[in-house]
């Protein structure tokens, strides 16, 4: 996939969070790194469509986006969103929250959609939790529910925002190998998340982003492994400090 970005910039009442952005490239997996308040997440919501740039454009795969509501609908249906608020609805059951898009964007009869969701929940361990309604589920179990509903309609870009920053280690593993598995399925991914060795094992490319500027972006394994901006350095020094 390729993507482009052309002097994005955004504001929220005077306040710069992204200051002109500008970069292109072409990746697989991507992962978005940086110190809180940076923009990581204002910049996945401009590029899920979510949000609208103050200033800029932004290009996928040649395609330009245009922030009008009525281009944005069928836009959005291409992406698959994670954030860190789970989203999940809880008055429903675990499969009717997975047959949802399907049944009331797509217009899949419930039949099929029954069908499809049970082979992905399946897939996902989450065979046996059909029935049960989101507050039934473990934290893990419940992102990774959140997951098998973005991804069920198949869609061209995977966007997660942080999706194990509320999990403890052994399920925030569980989240990132179901990831893995996914983006070696051929699913384009861009995840904002805290996880370095996820980000440099996982993810081919990665974006350092800080003060509202892309500091540093390459290859995962080369960026984390031989940083050069002083900025990344010192956030690398802060973030792994206490990493064992």
């Amino acid at each position: 996939m390729q993507i482009i970005m052309q002097g994005i910039s955004k504001s929220f009442n005077g306040k710069v969070v992204l200051d002109n952005i500008s970069f292109a490239d072409n990746f697989q997996s991507m992962a978005v790194i940086g110190p809180s308040g940076a923009g990581k997440s204002t910049l996945l919501r401009i590029i899920g469509g979510l949000l609208a740039p103050t200033a800029g454009e932004l290009y996928i795969d040649g395609k330009k986006i245009i922030y009008s509501e009525r281009e944005l609908q069928a836009y959005r249906r291409t992406i698959g969103f994670v954030f860190q608020s789970r989203g999940l609805f809880e008055h429903l059951t675990s499969l009717d929250n997975v047959t949802l898009p399907l049944v009331h964007v797509l217009g899949i009869s419930r039949e099929e959609a029954n069908e499809n969701a049970y082979k992905l929940l399946s897939r996902f361990g989450l065979a046996g939790e059909g029935h049960k309604y989101p507050f039934q589920l473990s934290g893990g179990q419940q992102q990774r529910l959140q997951i098998a509903r973005a991804v069920i309609t198949k869609p061209k870009l995977l966007l997660l925002d942080e999706p194990t920053s509320a999990l403890d280690p052994e399920l925030t593993a569980e989240v990132l190998d179901m990831l893995d598995e996914l983006q070696n399925d051929g699913l384009n991914t861009i995840i904002v998340t805290h996880e370095m060795g996820f980000a440099k094992k996982a993810c081919e490319k990665i974006i350092f982003l800080c003060d509202g500027v892309i500091r540093e972006s390459g290859p995962g394994s080369r960026l984390l492994s031989d940083p050069r901006s002083p900025e990344l350095r010192n956030f690398l020094n802060k973030v792994l400090e206490w990493h064992v």
